[in-house]
């Protein structure tokens, strides 16, 4: 009965380490997040973050990738927090924090996704964004999806924001209302660097009244951390908090490969500790 016993227990253990407090998986986890969800590549063509961004809504806590909330629950602005994945990645300098709806799974961008938040100039202050300094394009407003769309996509991006930062002149002057936009264009008109975290929330309103994609969780346990020696500067790569509860689109491309290739690392790990444990019973 022991040598049934114990070993799911410290294999389940051995688990529970791999998917919680692990930066490095951290930032695999988001990735995998962002491109199951449709997230990459149909609204963003490339997502390489390198820092764990967290929105921590009042009454609600550290928000997980993809977690459901109601219209109420978001409808203050969030506190948001990014801690770097490894000692290589440093958050200094200047960023641009926006905040955009890419609608639901397999909605029709091509006239742009909605801004509900975009600031110029925001610090980073002990992992705390700051925007005593910045400047509100965009005052954050609430997710607000039509009813009967589905559950929408809001997610949170802090970019680089280098010297040479120049908004395009439609984007100089704060206090612009919500309405739509190229978030890339955005970005690369107004010279901003790459993406350096991101994290997303889904809001829906009613019942969706259209059929939309399969959603599948991303299981952390079977990502494969990224490696440190590849941690990017302040305008590089990112990690964030996730749940292996979190559902996210299936179908993305490229997601199966990596889910995969990790699940092979995961799998040599934990035959590598069955092997120890069963050792040690026997010995003993």
């Amino acid at each position: 009965m022991f040598n049934f016993v114990v070993l799911p227990i410290v294999l389940a253990s051995f688990a529970v380490a791999q998917s919680t407090s692990n930066p490095a998986l951290e930032v695999e986890a988001i990735k995998a997040h962002f491109q199951q969800a449709g997230i990459v590549p149909a609204g963003l063509p490339t997502f390489n973050p390198g820092a764990v961004l967290v929105a921590d809504y009042a009454g609600v806590g550290a928000a997980s990738p993809g977690q459901a909330l109601t219209r109420a629950q978001v409808g203050p602005a969030p506190t948001i927090n990014v801690t770097p994945a490894n000692s290589s990645v440093s958050l200094s300098g200047l960023y641009t924090l926006a905040m955009v709806d890419f609608g639901a799974v397999g909605s029709d961008q091509s006239a742009g996704v909605t801004r509900h938040w975009l600031v110029n100039g925001v610090t980073i202050d002990n992992n705390a964004v700051s925007n005593a300094s910045a400047i509100a394009i965009t005052q954050y407003a609430g997710p607000a999806p039509p009813e009967g769309s589905g559950p929408h996509r809001y997610a949170f991006l802090l970019f680089a924001q280098p010297e040479s930062f120049s908004p395009p002149t439609e984007f100089s002057q704060p206090n612009i209302g919500v309405s739509l936009f190229d978030v890339n264009a955005y970005a690369r008109d107004s010279g901003l660097g790459a993406i350096v975290a991101g994290n997303y929330i889904t809001v829906e309103e009613g019942t969706a009244t259209a059929s939309l994609s399969a959603t599948s969780p991303v299981e952390t346990s079977t990502l494969a951390p990224a490696p440190t020696s590849s941690g990017a500067s302040s305008g590089g790569s990112s990690s964030t908090r996730t749940s292996s509860s979190t559902a996210a689109t299936s179908t993305a491309p490229g997601s199966g490969n990596a889910n995969q290739n990790g699940a092979a690392s995961f799998a040599t790990s934990l035959g590598w500790l069955a092997s120890s444990v069963a050792a040690f019973i026997i010995l003993a």
